[in-house]
């Protein structure tokens, strides 16, 4: 089912506030599914989904090889018959403070503040499609 980005329910956007851990799913080179488990915030105003990560990690590899334009990703949560998809295209972010307002969001949803990581880089996701059932 899809979702107005201008006009998302109460309770989508609820169930994208809630402590679940989600999948992202990026393409490997030769285009098969790369899907790993994530947390993820989502920004419905800005329309930009977080995730915080290694910047040596496969995820990251597979978003850079998407080139200066990005890469088209997905991030996904279920609980029970609930679920939501987040579509969008993906670039990486290595700024000191977009990492850290990054973390902040993370720590604001999931409660917990991850430890501090040298390497730690953020993969942000420009939203272009809200689908789901929550």
């Amino acid at each position: 089912m899809a979702h107005d980005l201008d006009d998302l329910s109460p309770e989508y956007l609820a169930f994208w506030s809630e402590h679940l851990m989600c999948t992202l799913t990026t393409l490997r080179p030769d285009g098969t599914p790369h899907v790993v488990p994530v947390g993820v915030t989502f920004d419905a105003n800005q329309r930009i989904a977080r995730v915080i990560t290694r910047k040596d990690s496969a995820k990251v590899g597979h978003v850079l090889a998407g080139g200066p334009d990005g890469a088209r990703v997905a991030v996904c949560q279920v609980q029970g018959k609930r679920w939501a998809t987040l579509e969008g295209v993906a670039r990486i972010r290595t700024d000191a403070d977009v990492v850290a307002d990054a973390v902040r969001r993370y720590a604001e949803r999931y409660g917990r503040t991850p430890a501090p990581k040298p390497d730690r880089v953020m993969i942000e996701i420009t939203v272009t499609k809200a689908l789901g059932r929550a």
